[in-house]
């Protein structure tokens, strides 16, 4: 995803996109919707990529029902029918081509239903409809209307996983569609197009919309949904007993994680460990982390061992519960970014948590580098080192990460609705686009701390 649109949903009112980029930072005041942005941005990935109704109360967000999310003014306003959400793509065969998807959900009893996808291609779009009589409404359309064919009454209700229009025409009713299509197919008289060229312009498009929706998941692993951190992490214990470890936003299962692939896959666990010490000797943190356990069953307690050295010794191994907080906070977000088979795309909740203005500034470099390897890092933060940092890095050519692969998103409260702002970086590191409101609240600070 490059760009997400949205309209009515939460806190935002007026339509309004956001530019997303391989590093994309959402800044702004507490309750300005920056959580509710990356919960949409799970959801949209769950219903074009996964083919599944999205779960808007899978933690770590919990949106609350449909009246929860689209947007409302109050007692003395009416409420709307549904909000619209959708995204914008270049997908990785089709350099030249842009793909746009977009959702309108309804109240589904309490919750909201994605009873509207449209996919667009260039010209051409597709759109399918699910009525309440559980009927599927299918049109396609070509050059702004001048082709267009509805078909109605494809009987079966589309479940979780048939949600997707593209994969739903191929398992269900393409072929019929096509067919009915290429014979009944009808042109305004005034079209300057022959109705073969535009056939033809339209099963191309069709195709390539199957091509990209048939090969979009594919290339992803079966837990390819969106890494979405939480905004506190697990707290640490003394000592663990071992469990299955089952991945969680707030990284409760990263100890049994380590645990099992130091007995299980003892290479893979060196690298990640020699990854993690890296990023701890680079931002202070620690020098060495390690797995005690106190037997030899997969099933023995163990503790987690951090040791910081000192400029001639190395220093005692501490138990992780004994060297400060701000290790364990970190520990879960620098696991998941770093693991072999971590997911590409991450929806991270405020990361510095607990960290030191060196620690803070250490991540940015780290989510440079990540960016530049191809993952695509959406951070909701309020830590002004990780920008800098981030901003020096590009300056100074510290890192891959290039200019236009940074977006900073402003969300800013207008009275009862918020806007969003999309800010560019530039290759010195200045900010560009920025409204009047960004960053006004540090300006005022450092006047009155220089007594201006």
């Amino acid at each position: 995803m490059d760009r997400v649109t949205l309209q009515n949903y939460r806190c935002f009112r007026e339509k309004q996109s956001a530019r997303l980029a391989p590093l994309t930072f959402l800044v702004g005041e507490n309750s300005t919707g920056k959580t509710s942005f990356l919960a949409l941005i799970r959801a949209l990935w769950q219903v074009a990529f996964q083919d599944r109704i999205p779960d808007f109360r899978q933690p770590p967000y919990d949106l609350g029902s449909f009246e929860d999310m689209v947007h409302h003014r109050g007692a003395n306003n009416k409420r709307p029918d549904s909000f619209e959400a959708g995204f914008e793509c270049t997908p990785p065969f089709y350099d030249d081509t842009r793909m746009s998807y977009c959702v309108t959900f309804e109240d589904g009893e309490g919750y909201p239903f994605p009873s509207i996808r449209k996919f667009s291609h260039e010209e051409t779009w597709l759109e399918v409809k699910q009525n309440d009589d559980a009927d599927t409404l299918v049109r396609f359309g070509a050059r702004q209307d001048q082709y267009e064919h509805m078909v109605k009454s494809i009987r079966g209700r589309m479940d979780e996983r048939l949600l997707n229009p593209i994969q739903y025409l191929i398992m269900s009713a393409s072929r019929d569609i096509e067919e009915k299509i290429l014979s009944e197919k009808t042109v305004p008289n005034n079209n300057l197009l022959t109705t073969e060229r535009i056939i033809d312009e339209m099963e191309t498009n069709f195709y390539q919309f199957k091509g990209y929706m048939m090969y979009q998941p594919s290339r992803l692993s079966p837990d390819s949904t969106p890494f979405a951190g939480a905004p506190i992490r697990s707290r640490p214990r003394r000592t663990y007993d071992p469990s299955r470890p089952t991945p969680d936003p707030e990284g409760e299962y990263i100890p049994d994680y380590f645990a099992s692939m130091s007995r299980n896959a003892p290479e893979q666990w060196e690298r990640l460990k020699s990854d993690l010490e890296e990023f701890g000797q680079d931002s202070g943190l620690f020098d060495e982390i390690g797995v005690l356990s106190f037997g030899q069953t997969a099933g023995s307690p163990f503790q987690m061992q951090i040791r910081k050295f000192g400029k001639r010794l190395k220093g005692p191994k501490r138990n992780l519960i004994d060297v400060g907080y701000g290790v364990s906070q970190a520990l879960p977000i620098l696991t998941e970014l770093l693991r072999e088979d971590s997911p590409k795309v991450f929806l991270l909740q405020q990361p510095e948590v607990h960290l030191h203005p060196r620690a803070q500034a250490a991540l940015g470099s780290l989510f440079c580098n990540l960016a530049a390897s191809g993952k695509q890092i959406i951070v909701e933060t309020h830590s002004d080192y990780i920008l800098d940092r981030v901003f020096m890095d590009i300056r100074d050519k510290r890192t891959p990460l290039k200019a236009e692969d940074v977006s900073i998103l402003y969300f800013e409260r207008d009275e009862l609705d918020v806007n969003i702002h999309s800010i560019r970086v530039d290759e010195d590191g200045n900010v560009h686009d920025a409204p009047l409101g960004y960053r006004r609240f540090f300006m005022e600070e450092m006047r009155r701390s220089i007594g201006l």
